[in-house]
């Protein structure tokens, strides 16, 4: 796939494309570094060969350039908040370069010497980023002589450090680092070479977020199991009663498709029989359970209940293969956890028994890490919006890139 693991990086200063993108305390401390984390090997591998390592990153969603970041206006996007902890898990002392382009960053990159690692300002701090500019991914070209793109959460976004700058670079001298590697391997296992029998679990509370993942799944997978908020939809669609639980009335005609585009393909599409319903959205609400097709006006299915656990607990059991995109219901509040709760340890079950597992899309990953189970299943992506365009049959700017 790539020719990372095999490329002597020696005298080789290696344009690096990371996702660094983590969240911040409001005095700026990382809360949670498992992005940076993740692509360590790919940085260490490079300085063990004797390269050196220019690292850029989108950082949040700045509205204003860089001036602005020099007044203070938006100082919270700055990558250099990102500097001490960085050097603290490399045990280097991390250079920062407070813009991407200027003559003085290109000097300072052109100096750099084997072991040593520079972090670029935030590159959304350039409209030119975003608009994929052909003439930015070019200055950002000048600063390496290998582009290495680890970014697979970007991998959707057709921007200049993420896709375009890769044509400025040859064949040989671009490539995947090992965190995408990793991520790009485990999808194709699940969408290419899925062992039946295929389930897939897709939660979440619309529909219409779904729509692509679920018709392209619809043509691999033997089951389908669907949670979470948008289970109601398709029940309402099907003539059930659903309370006040959330619905997308003008999806109602699309569910009816799928489940009949289910059937045509013989796959198993399997709805919560029961919910724990709830009179308020609301952790302290008064809570019953009900048949998912039966529920009271004024009342909301906020969770699946425990026959759906039941059947659910026994496709996932009986899979070879599994994936899981989104949760049961509203597993943030304590009521409403059980259900993606009990998911997830039988995803884990699964896995333990032989099963190939990937969990992707933020709220599965942060699931799997409420419940501690990260590492009882086969791979938990960092992809979040790339993995789910990848599941939707997209083709992704950041691979296209290096493949082609």
């Amino acid at each position: 796939m790539s020719n990372f693991s095999s490329f002597n990086f020696k005298n080789f200063r290696a344009l690096v494309r990371v996702d660094f993108n983590v969240p911040l305390d409001e005095q700026f401390n990382i809360k949670d570094d498992t992005r940076i984390v993740e692509s360590l090997p790919t940085i260490k591998k490079i300085l063990k060969d004797g390269g050196a390592v220019i690292l850029m990153t989108h950082f949040g969603r700045p509205k204003s350039g860089l001036q602005s970041v020099k007044l203070g206006a938006e100082e919270k996007y700055s990558t250099i908040h990102l500097v001490d902890h960085l050097s603290d898990l490399l045990n280097l002392d991390v250079i920062f370069a407070d813009d991407c382009g200027s003559e003085e960053t290109y000097k300072l990159a052109k100096s750099l010497e084997a072991g040593q690692v520079m972090l670029l300002e935030n590159t959304r701090f350039y409209l030119d980023e975003t608009a994929g500019d052909s003439d930015f991914a070019q200055i950002l070209a000048t600063l390496g002589d290998v582009y290495v793109n680890d970014a697979f959460g970007s991998a959707h976004r057709a921007h200049a450090s993420t896709a375009i700058v890769a044509q400025f670079f040859d064949a040989s001298k671009k490539m995947f680092g090992l965190l995408m590697e990793k991520e790009v391997l485990n999808a194709q296992k699940v969408l290419k070479d899925a062992e039946s029998p295929f389930t897939a679990i897709v939660g979440g509370a619309k529909v219409s977020d779904k729509i692509m993942i679920l018709e392209n799944l619809i043509n691999k997978a033997q089951n389908i199991i669907i949670g979470g908020g948008m289970a109601y939809t398709f029940y309402k669609a099907m003539g059930g009663e659903i309370g006040s639980s959330i619905c997308e009335e003008d999806k109602l005609d699309l569910a009816l498709s799928l489940i009949e585009k289910a059937k045509q393909n013989e796959v198993k599409l399997h709805l919560p029989i029961d919910s724990i319903i709830a009179d308020q959205f609301h952790a302290e609400a008064n809570v019953m359970i009900a048949p998912s097709n039966s529920i009271q006006e004024g009342w909301m299915g906020l969770d699946i209940g425990p026959k759906a656990i039941e059947d659910f607990s026994e496709v996932i059991l009986n899979s070879k293969t599994i994936l899981w995109n989104g949760p049961m219901g509203v597993f943030e509040m304590e009521k409403f956890s059980k259900g993606t709760e009990m998911i997830a340890k039988k995803v884990a079950e699964a896995t333990q028994k032989g099963a190939f597992s990937l969990i992707g899309g933020g709220d599965s990953v942060a699931a799997i890490n409420k419940f501690e189970l990260k590492d009882q299943v086969s791979f938990v992506s960092t992809g979040g919006g790339a993995m789910l365009e990848y599941f939707e049959g997209k083709e992704l700017p950041g691979i296209s890139a290096i493949l082609n």
